[in-house]
């Protein structure tokens, strides 16, 4: 095994995740596709750079553009997920934050004079901020600080925002008969998502949360005396551990890949967070 490649019992536990072709001619071994894609988002080189043991680089792209399209990373992240679940491996302590990604020039080249696909945001999630074109990437994440669901957007959108839409996509099968697991048992989030839309979204789901209220918010509320309601509970020894879901962007970032966008296709982005997702679960089983 050389570096950036996956273990032995890494490749056991997702070989069986990884489509396989039904017909045709012989295909380039999985995992020597596999570690090609690996060693792509670690590095952060581009697909034509690929050391030659990997094979054609135009095979590792290619294989690679098609997962992304039919969301088989995402599947193969659930699937690991539905394992854990049924250990009892997963923390469902939720906490939620995002995180601005620069994009690289190459990434900014994508045309957009064709339009958007099915899959495909017309923006390509890429926004325009102080810094130049940005994406950024909302995270939901257990209490062990692995990811639960991903969200890509353009980087002057607010997370607040997405909240919801994040939330909505955490879903865990169930091993046996039962509907995949969609509710946390409990949310934390920093004062960015302070919002009365956002908590009251959480009480009419049955999702106890830990909140800080803004320093406006709450001056506005003492302002209005008992037509202010009640302050928001807050309890602080459950909030210390929102740094999960940092420590978890700092491990996602250790991809060179990740740190810095140098995909075109918000799809692809997606699809090389979601495959470096499923391998920090593969190395915490």
């Amino acid at each position: 095994m050389r570096r950036h490649e996956l273990t032995d019992q890494e490749w056991a536990l997702l070989a069986p995740l990884i489509p396989r072709a039904a017909a045709g001619r012989p295909r380039v071994s999985g995992r020597q596709v596999i570690n090609g894609m690996v060693y792509k988002i670690r590095t952060g080189i581009s697909w034509r750079g690929l050391p030659e043991r990997y094979g054609s680089w135009q095979t590792v792209c290619t294989r690679f553009r098609r997962y992304a399209i039919d969301g088989v990373f995402t599947r193969a992240l659930q699937q690991i997920q539905a394992r854990a679940d049924a250990v009892g491996d997963i923390d469902w302590l939720v906490q939620i934050d995002s995180t601005i990604v620069r994009a690289h020039q190459h990434a900014a080249t994508t045309g957009r004079k064709g339009g958007s696909t099915q899959d495909e945001p017309d923006d390509h999630a890429l926004g325009r901020s102080r810094g130049g074109l940005t994406t950024k990437v909302h995270l939901a994440s257990d209490g062990k600080g692995r990811p639960l669901a991903v969200l890509i957007t353009p980087g002057q959108r607010h997370g607040s925002v997405c909240a919801r839409t994040l939330l909505e996509r955490i879903r865990v099968p169930r091993t046996c008969l039962g509907r995949p697991r969609c509710r946390p048992d409990h949310v934390i989030a920093d004062k960015a998502y302070s919002s009365r839309g956002f908590r009251g979204y959480l009480r009419q789901r049955g999702i106890a949360h830990t909140i800080p209220e803004k320093n406006d918010q709450r001056k506005h509320r003492r302002n209005r005396g008992r037509r202010g309601g009640r302050p928001p509970g807050f309890d602080r020894e459950t909030y210390r551990r929102r740094n999960a879901v940092e420590r978890c962007f700092n491990r996602l970032k250790g991809f060179r890949g990740i740190a810095t966008r140098h995909d075109k296709t918000a799809t692809s982005y997606e699809a090389a967070v979601s495959l470096a997702s499923l391998l920090l679960w593969a190395r915490s089983l």
